[in-house]
């Protein structure tokens, strides 16, 4: 546990507050402020181990700079709370990722000190841009600072910002936060390249030695030793990628010594350069705590936990998350094919193919975050005769879509896309939630879309995609642990596009597509034993391509059906209707419901809390299904379900 001796914290309300210590004392606060972070989070879940790295560097940002006023953007979000504790908002902690309560990431809807929301990467450096240029336009003074991670750092929008911004000579400061990790330990050149820069001490020591030396010798002298020390930045290092860009490179520095963050930030708030200004400080993800320090994540993502041994609070079931039934089954079909590949974005560990990896690393791809590149780049590979598994999240396979129209579908590359997070994620909110890739996936022609009930159907949906060699496709599975169903040994693909009937009636039909059959079946249930309505309960399996017998089957033996998905509107529903408008089905008045999330972005809150707000639990089934049978009066007496 991290103990405080200090209570500085408790007269911190605005950033004003802090700007009334004294230097010295802002190591202190720096320590109350990381206590606070873990009392938070191990209350909570949440991103503990970014935000932990960036105290010092929080601290020392708000103490030099004048927020509001100045523009402090936060890249990703991932590591804001400590900035959320010292803007106003350390009451509310214990409210993080809570319905009503503080979001996990900045949100201008928030508070006046998070001017961009952000929980995809590698925003912060454009957004910081916009804001750059509009205050030239606008004639004012004040300071725009971008921090940005070495994980984001990777991603091409990064570097087109910064290509723009050096270009534009903009005012403005990023800063890089350097921490060798993003969720996982990041990949590439980029990383690489910077692990080469912080271990370069003589590069350092030398640009030190001119720079202490300098203001010691006459003028004429003075000048020279300032024009060498510019030499040692930009000549003998041949310069950094970030000068080439037309950055003004500082660093690296310890983003964990305030003493240092201090005389930098100052210097860099009051020069006046004719380029935007680039300091690289070097942090510790889960720096200060001890069990976040030594973990392989370092707490990246963590459940509720006990503070004194670190220890996260299991789940009660023991059942295989939809994760690892994806991974389990591709590590079976690897061993069996060489010619499967599989791909991810920074996400390892969160798209469960770390199993992958270890077992079959040369046929493992980790392109950082850069999803875009992923899709393309397996749309090359299978051009070749291989097989690419692209495991993405459904939110973060949005930042590809132009990749997946021109490079995958228009050329009909049969590149298979494990879309994680499918639907409603709980505690991360709206900018995680799987909600458009139906929609958007089965618009393009060629594609193949499936979403699964359980893990035996998912296990089969991978098979099934395995299988496909002529089209791309995508099946989707929701985060967290499945019903606990066994899955047999032996498996079979499914026929492409061919549903199935899962409970027998004839009063009506709702046609399931993926997570939410299991409230549709206690729907169901629920009807038999109250209402003694007879539910037909179908599930669709593909949304692409439909299976029209199985809906002419069901218009033609009830007198009403409801499909209900985890998804935007413009998705399974829709393709649904239409399919029933352009073949009659409309024509002589047959009653039809569509079910799925509604027009709005739904905030965070725990899963059923989310499924109760979008309507898609199980009490909003049975009310839909009395009022398209115009049961008024049932629908008025019915016994109203407690929230569980």
């Amino acid at each position: 546990m991290i103990q405080t001796t200090t209570n500085y914290l408790q007269n911190i309300n605005t950033p004003d507050d802090i700007k009334m210590l004294e230097e010295v004392n802002l190591q202190d606060l720096a320590h109350e402020v990381r206590h606070e972070v873990v009392s938070s989070v191990s209350q909570t879940g949440g991103h503990l181990g970014a935000s932990l790295g960036v105290v010092e560097l929080t601290v020392a940002l708000h103490y030099v700079f004048n927020t509001p006023q100045d523009r402090l953007i936060w890249d990703v979000g991932h590591q804001a709370y400590p900035h959320k504790i010292l803007t106003g908002r350390k009451e509310e902690m214990k409210s993080l990722r809570q319905k009503n309560g503080l979001s996990g990431f900045t949100k201008r809807s928030e508070s006046l000190y998070d001017p961009f929301g952000a929980a995809h990467s590698s925003t912060s450096i454009s957004a910081g841009l916009g804001m750059a240029v509009a205050k030239e336009l606008s004639h004012d003074n004040k300071h725009i600072i971008s921090v940005i991670g070495d994980g984001s750092m990777s991603a091409g929008m990064a570097f087109e910002a910064m290509n723009n911004a050096g270009a534009q000579k903009a005012k403005m400061i990023v800063i890089l936060n350097d921490n060798e990790m993003s969720i996982d330990p990041p990949a590439g050149a980029l990383s690489r390249y910077l692990s080469k820069l912080a271990s370069s001490n003589t590069y350092r020591d030398i640009r030190e030695f001119a720079k202490k030396i300098a203001h010691k010798f006459p003028k004429p002298l003075e000048d020279m030793a300032k024009r060498f020390e510019e030499h040692i930045r930009t000549g003998s290092s041949n310069g950094t990628i970030f000068e080439h860009l037309g950055f003004y490179y500082i660093g690296p520095i310890d983003g964990h010594n305030i003493e240092d963050l201090l005389l930098v930030l100052k210097n860099v708030r009051d020069c006046h350069t004719d380029k935007p200004v680039l300091i690289h400080t070097l942090t510790n993800k889960g720096h200060g705590y001890i069990p976040a320090e030594t973990a392989q994540d370092k707490y990246h993502g963590v459940s509720k936990f006990d503070i004194q041994t670190g220890k996260k609070q299991k789940p009660l079931s023991n059942n295989k998350t939809y994760t690892q039934v994806f991974s389990d089954q591709l590590c079976k079909l690897a061993y069996q094919d060489k010619k499967i590949t599989a791909i991810t974005a920074a996400m390892p560990s969160g798209t469960g193919l770390q199993k992958f990896i270890e077992a079959f690393p040369e046929r493992s791809f980790d392109v950082g975050i850069a999803e875009q590149h992923a899709v393309t780049f397996a749309a090359g590979m299978a051009t070749e005769g291989y097989k690419p598994f692209v495991a993405i999240y459904s939110t973060f396979l949005q930042r590809a879509y132009d990749q997946i129209v021109h490079d995958v579908a228009l050329q009909n590359l049969p590149v298979r896309f494990a879309i994680d997070r499918a639907g409603l994620v709980g505690a991360d909110g709206a900018t995680h939630a799987g909600s458009f890739d139906i929609a958007y996936l089965g618009c393009l022609p060629n594609f193949i879309l499936m979403a699964c009930s359980d893990e035996v159907e998912l296990a089969r949906m991978v098979l099934t995609a395995y299988k496909i060699e002529s089209n791309p496709c995508a099946f989707r599975y929701p985060r967290g642990e499945g019903k606990g169903v066994i899955i047999p040994d032996n498996l079979d693909p499914f026929d492409i596009g061919k549903g199935r009937l899962v409970r027998q009636g004839h009063d009506m039909a709702i046609l399931s597509y993926g997570g939410r059959l299991t409230e549709v079946l206690k729907a169901a249930e629920r009807l038999q034993q109250d209402h003694n309505i007879s539910i037909t309960v179908a599930d669709a399996r593909f949304a692409k391509p439909l299976d029209q017998q199985l809906i002419n089957q069901l218009v033609k033996y009830h007198p009403a059906l409801i499909t209900i998905e985890e998804g935007s509107i413009g998705g399974f529903g829709s393709f649904v209707s239409h399919y029933m408008s352009q073949n009659g089905h409309f024509d002589n008045g047959y009653k039809y419901r569509s079910m799925y999330f509604p027009d709005k972005f739904i905030d965070q809150a725990s899963p059923y809390e989310q499924y109760d707000e979008a309507l898609l639990n199980e009490k909003h089934i049975v009310r839909n299904c009395l009022k398209i049978l115009q049961k008024d009066n049932a629908l008025q007496n019915q016994t109203k379900f407690s929230a569980r």
